[in-house]
């Protein structure tokens, strides 16, 4: 699913088209990048966004939660990306997020029924460090 088709709005609908009217693609409403997929620089499908996680206090989005290794939508484990490690591809209408499937897997994840405590300063620099390096070395030639 992308975004275009989440636009229950029609915000985007002349937008993305080379006309100037309505927001986005640098302004985009957060409902309709829930179901995005992402995919990573080698093509591979990484899942899906499943929720936004916003800093209240700065205003900011701090993390999408990826859904990933779901087989016929059972036994997907969550990772929480930093929004800075994903990148819009209007083309494709999708996320890329620069990271090799293994790699991801092996990403502090949680289960939908236990999410970590993500105001912990501990865990934000664990994840914002696993990316920064996981994202860096692999970014495409």
């Amino acid at each position: 699913m992308n975004y275009e088709t989440r636009d229950t709005f029609g915000m985007y609908k002349n937008t993305l088209h080379n006309t100037m009217h309505g927001p986005g693609p640098s302004l985009m409403g957060a409902n309709t990048l829930i179901g995005n997929d992402v995919y990573n620089h080698k093509e591979e499908s990484l899942g899906d966004i499943k929720e936004i996680m916003l800093d209240i206090r700065s205003g900011k989005v701090s993390y999408a939660v990826l859904s990933f290794g779901a087989f016929l939508g059972m036994g997907a484990k969550l990772f929480a990306v930093p929004w800075h490690a994903l990148t819009l591809d209007t083309t494709n209408k999708r996320f890329i997020l620069n990271i090799e499937k293994d790699r991801l897997s092996g990403a502090p994840g949680f289960d939908k029924d236990k999410w970590p405590n993500m105001a912990d300063s501990t865990w934000v620099k664990d994840i914002d460090t696993y990316y920064a390096a996981s994202t860096s070395n692999n970014l495409p030639s």
